[in-house]
C-alpha cells in the first residue's frame, strides 16, 4: 500500500461514473486523490464498475487522448501517457466532464463527471466506491447492443437462446444488483496519514 502524505496542496475528487447507452443507467461515484495517475485511475473504474481489465482502454480530457502509446486506440493516436498524467493537474473543475473507453472492440464509453473537489480525510484510504446502481455488463456481450441484446434473452426462459446465454454466463446475472460494499475496497490504496 502507498502511503501519500497530506500537505497543503491534496485534493480529493467525487467522481460518478456513468457508462453510456445504458438505459436505465448504471453508474459509480468513487472518491480518488488528486494525485492518482490516469493508468491509477483506469484500475479504479475497473474495480469500482467489475470490469476485469482484459481490453485496452483510454481517456479523453478536453480533446487530448490519454493511453498507453505502446497498445494505442485505433485511429489518430495523439497522446499523452496516462502514466505521467495526474488528476490534479489536468485544470478539472466541478462539473466538468470526460469520457474513459474500455474495449474497443465492444467500446464501452463512460461519462467521468467531476461532482466535487475536496480536502481528504486524514488515515482515510482512497480510491473507494460510495454509491453506485445496477450491475455491470458481463465482459464481451457486444457493448450496449450486444448487453440489450442479453438482457432480452435472460428475461424470457422461453427464449431458444436462453440455455445458451446461462452457460455463457456461467450461471445466474442480475442486472438489477449492486452492493456497495463489495466494491468499497478498490485495488489501488492510497492512505493520507
Amino acid at each position: 500500500m502507498t502511503k501519500l502524505g497530506i500537505n497543503p496542496g491534496a485534493v480529493l475528487y467525487q467522481l460518478k461514473i456513468t457508462l453510456l447507452g445504458i438505459q436505465p443507467p448504471i453508474w459509480r461515484r468513487i472518491l480518488s486523490p488528486g494525485n492518482m495517475r490516469l493508468d491509477m485511475l483506469h484500475e479504479t473504474i475497473q474495480g469500482a464498475m467489475g470490469w476485469k481489465d482484459e481490453h485496452l482502454h483510454g481517456f479523453v480530457i478536453s480533446g487530448t487522448t490519454y493511453g498507453d502509446p505502446d497498445n494505442p486506440p485505433p485511429g489518430k493516436f495523439l497522446s499523452e501517457r496516462s502514466t505521467k498524467a495526474k488528476l490534479k493537474f489536468l485544470n478539472l473543475r466541478p462539473g466538468d466532464k470526460f469520457i474513459y473507453t474500455y474495449d474497443f472492440g465492444d467500446d464501452w464509453r463512460h461519462e467521468l463527471l467531476i461532482e466535487e473537489i475536496s480536502e481528504p480525510l486524514l488515515k482515510e484510504i482512497y480510491p473507494k466506491c460510495t454509491a453506485g446502481e445496477r450491475a455491470c455488463p458481463p465482459e464481451n456481450c457486444g457493448g450496449p447492443p450486444g448487453y440489450e441484446h442479453l438482457l432480452q434473452v435472460i428475461a424470457r426462459p422461453g427464449n431458444p437462446e436462453y440455455k445458451d446465454m446461462v452457460d455463457w454466463l456461467g450461471g445466474e446475472f442480475e442486472p438489477e444488483h449492486f452492493d456497495a460494499s463489495v466494491y468499497r475496497r478498490l485495488p489501488i490504496m492510497l492512505t493520507y496519514s
